[in-house]
């Protein structure tokens, strides 16, 4: 049996990472180009009321990014119980964040504003539901390890793993500020 070196390991998990990573930019990508086309192809285009919850939303997310960088670096330094309490709370947040993204779509829906109710709340719906699925993916990585952690079975050889969950956490937050961005300012 060949095993792989673990700086090897390293670099492909972190190959698998970026590839994946750019089949995300294509998505989202192809999705703002369909939504450019379709805003000036017609004129029945509206925006949608944006919640504030979607201000607070971010900024949680935000912090949850802080909180796995300080988690990474705890991580380097041997720091383990800082890391678990850095790398629990990101985890938490992140779980918030998904939390507020469910009440935004809840208070839409009480404002009359449906996932059919004209093209732009439709490209809102579909934009906020893929980034949120692509976070819980990501959640999912790090409630694992998460979990690891606490039960102090995550070992050094755990390291690319947190990393390769932190890069992603890291561009998941970004593509929320793009959309927010796509959403807000541009697509209403």
């Amino acid at each position: 049996m060949n095993v792989a070196a673990p700086g090897a390991r390293r670099r492909a998990s972190h190959t698998g990472l970026y590839a994946f990573l750019c089949s995300v930019i294509m998505f989202f990508g192809a999705f703002t180009s369909a939504m450019v086309v379709r805003r000036g192809a017609s004129n029945d285009w509206k925006g949608i009321p944006a919640p504030d919850l979607l201000w607070v939303n971010t900024g949680i997310l935000a912090l949850s990014s802080v909180a796995v960088e300080k988690a990474r670096r705890h991580l380097r330094e041997g720091n383990r119980k800082n890391f678990n309490i850095a790398w629990s709370t990101a985890s938490l947040l992140g779980a918030l964040f998904i939390a507020g993204q469910i009440l935004v779509w809840k208070d839409l829906r009480a404002a009359g504003v449906f996932l059919n109710s004209h093209p732009g709340s439709a490209f809102f719906y579909v934009g906020t539901v893929a980034h949120a699925a692509h976070l819980a993916g990501g959640w999912i990585a790090m409630a694992f390890l998460n979990w690891q952690a606490l039960r102090w079975t995550l070992g050094p050889g755990k390291r690319t793993a947190v990393d390769v969950a932190s890069i992603y956490w890291h561009f998941l937050g970004l593509l929320w500020v793009y959309l927010l961005w796509l959403f807000r300012f541009w697509g209403n």
